[in-house]
């Protein structure tokens, strides 16, 4: 069996990668800012999905630029079909009945995401072989799952989104989870999650009424806390802890479900203290450390964004690879064990 990522002592704690390391000097603190308002855990859509074209298309601007380049990627490779085949863009434009070429440029320059249909005619017209337009329609699916609106993911209500990511975390054996502005999903007790759901169903205008449903999937979902040889790294700011977002016997009963969930075996919470020098991660003398929209690292394979209109899923390697610096510069900020039940205790003392 695999020696437990975290013990009840304090001086064992995951390195940034989840390597374990050994006790350090109590890193620094600084008022932390959220980017977005995140609900517990950031949901992924299948590769078979789809966005609709014309609503809802654009992509809000976020420190990732993953979505737009693999739209970009798409783009130029629906160009190279184009002029490897010999056609200009207006004898493409003609063939395909259009008036002119605007909409080929737009594609091409993915000012215009191209969808399953702009796919097939372009695969169509230039003579792809039905290898070729089937790598294209596959990656197709896959830029447009990248980007998914709130109005696509709560669609079928809020229990069907809470079960699109659940294969995600039955397979994970690494999540390493970054939150600025709510209890990470896997940790919420069952009244937090109520609230939580209570308020997205709310704000985002969801019209099915299945908070109960979606709750009791989110709990359920919390088993793989429990699963052998996965390993769970929560890294929260403390502000996190102190909002007063839910009832104040939500907010008790939730901080002391942390003080009996970070003794877990699979699970390393750490706490971003409030105030003190955030250079840590640069020896002392370097640029301070910022925090960063909410992120969600999955075995260095996925990384999940929550944003306030959506969610992006990264895949490219060098943007995850951005996330996993991200992470190493903010972990070594965090304090564990003995200092985490710390903080703890005294916002309980400020709910009495």
């Amino acid at each position: 069996m695999r020696e437990p990522l975290v013990s009840s002592d304090t001086d064992r704690r995951p390195g940034p990668a989840g390597r374990e390391l050994t006790k350090v000097d109590p890193p620094t603190r600084s008022t932390a800012k959220g980017f977005d308002r995140t609900r517990g855990q950031p949901w992924s859509i299948s590769a078979g999905d789809e966005l609709a074209v014309g609503k809802d298309r654009s992509v809000p601007s976020s420190s990732s630029s993953s979505a737009q380049q693999a739209r970009q990627r798409l783009a130029d490779q629906l160009r190279e079909l184009r002029t490897d085949a010999g056609l200009t863009g207006r004898e493409f434009a003609r063939r395909a009945g259009w008036k002119d070429a605007t909409k080929v440029s737009q594609v091409e320059r993915a000012n215009r995401p191209a969808s399953v249909a702009d796919v097939r005619l372009w695969c169509r017209l230039c003579g792809a072989s039905e290898q070729r337009t089937n790598e294209l329609l596959a990656e197709q699916r896959a830029v447009a799952g990248m980007w998914v609106t709130y109005q696509r993911l709560n669609r079928g209500g809020l229990k069907r989104a809470q079960e699109s990511v659940r294969d995600i975390y039955e397979r994970a054996k690494l999540m390493r989870d970054y939150q600025t502005r709510v209890i990470p999903g896997l940790l919420q007790t069952d009244a937090y999650t109520r609230e939580c759901l209570a308020a997205v169903k709310v704000e985002q205008l969801v019209e099915t009424d299945d908070v109960g449903e979606a709750v009791a999937e989110r709990m359920d979902r919390q088993q793989v806390l429990r699963r052998p040889g996965a390993r769970f790294v929560f890294l929260i700011e403390e502000p996190v802890l102190w909002l007063r977002s839910v009832p104040t016997d939500v907010h008790t009963q939730q901080l002391r479900h942390l003080l009996d969930v970070m003794r877990w075996p699979s699970v390393s919470l750490g706490v971003i203290p409030l105030t003190g020098d955030r250079r840590t991660s640069y020896g002392g003398d370097g640029p301070g450390v910022w925090p960063e929209e909410p992120f969600l690292i999955t075995d260095d394979s996925l990384v999940n964004v929550e944003l306030v209109s959506g969610f992006l899923t990264v895949t490219h390697p060098d943007e995850i690879a951005a996330y996993v610096r991200a992470w190493e510069r903010l972990f070594p900020l965090a304090v564990h064990g003995d200092r985490v039940r710390a903080i703890i205790s005294r916002v309980l003392l400020s709910l009495d």
